[in-house]
């Protein structure tokens, strides 16, 4: 047996130090998302929530609770909270990008219609919003509030931003904050903010999430023209679907006429031929932009790592540290 098929990546031993926990959470997400009226929503949600994704977020914010030493049972509520606005978000993201495959399965807006995706990912919102609301705490209310509130304006924000050769690094940044990192900086904060951790603690978590989160989209946008069989992507889908991602503003930054002619048509205009891709992917390559994505990700990474050092040492902030360290592990 090789050695890659006995060691646990460190988000299956956080899972494993985490199992009673993420059961309980497994549960609560199966009682809230069935309806007695609309059968179709735990059949959407059933699809995406069974498709055994890592649930990464949700254990963040169980990590974050036990981390702080939190003995209540409202982390179970918060984790699955966490995971419902994610699953809303999925739901959306797909019928905005017209997705027919997500964790290497038919999306739901394929399998049903994007009417039901929409509709079905709503229902998640607002059950998230009921989950968060038993906690009792409004500290914890505010941060999921603004989470969801700060996702769906980064979502408009890529709106604008795609297809616009002039998107800065700057605007990226603000992108992949709100869709995808603050979720995760959510998850780790009300985790510290549940069990009454110091200020400084609860910085440090906050920190930590948005850093890992930040790092995650920017390995996930680099891998999109790198590729690779474990992102469930196909290669070239942030290319066909004109995402002006990191990558590609790094190498729009440094065209000559020719090629900024080549970007305007592909990116701006939407006129793609065959072999465009691979146009693309030889101009990124030229200009080191792909290189250069790299060191950014992994930059993000060490600052995720940093920031722990204000966080309660022992085994959970080790699991932490090396999630870090999983995220770019495929870019080393």
């Amino acid at each position: 047996m090789g050695l890659d098929k006995v060691v646990e990546k460190p988000h299956e031993r956080l899972a494993t130090h985490l199992a009673g926990e993420l059961a309980d959470v497994n549960t609560l997400i199966r009682e809230r998302m069935a309806s007695k009226h609309a059968p179709r929503i735990p059949e959407v949600t059933a699809h995406l929530v069974e498709a055994g994704g890592k649930r990464l977020r949700p254990m963040l914010t169980l990590a974050a609770a036990k981390l702080c030493g939190y003995d209540g049972p409202y982390h179970i509520h918060l984790a699955a909270t966490v995971e419902f606005i994610h699953t809303a978000t999925l739901l959306h993201d797909d019928v905005v990008d017209e997705s027919a495959q997500r964790r290497g399965r038919p999306t739901a807006n394929l399998l049903w219609d994007n009417k039901s995706s929409v509709l079905v990912g709503d229902y998640l919102f607002a059950r998230a919003f009921q989950l968060m609301t038993d906690s009792e705490n409004m500290r914890v209310l505010h941060i999921l509030s603004n989470a969801a509130a700060t996702i769906a304006e980064g979502e408009v924000l890529q709106l604008t931003a795609a297809q616009d050769l002039k998107t800065s690094e700057e605007v990226y940044l603000q992108v992949v904050r709100g869709k995808t990192a603050a979720l995760f900086s959510a998850a780790t904060e009300v985790g510290g903010v549940l069990a009454n951790a110091d200020e400084s603690v609860i910085q440090g978590l906050f920190d930590y999430g948005d850093a890992l989160g930040i790092s995650f989209q920017i390995v996930d946008d680099l891998l999109d023209y790198w590729g690779s069989d474990k992102t469930g992507k196909n290669i070239g889908d942030d290319f066909r679907e004109r995402k002006m991602s990191l990558p590609l503003i790094k190498a729009v930054a440094k065209a000559d006429d020719a090629e900024r002619a080549f970007w305007t048509r592909t990116i701006e205009k939407g006129k793609q031929d065959e072999g465009d891709l691979e146009h693309a992917i030889a101009l990124l390559t030229k200009h080191g932009a792909l290189d250069e994505t790299r060191q950014v990700a992994l930059e993000w990474a060490d600052k995720a790592k940093a920031a722990l050092s204000t966080v309660p040492a022992g085994d959970i902030n080790d699991m932490l540290s090396q999630i870090a360290d999983y995220v770019v592990e495929r870019l080393r």
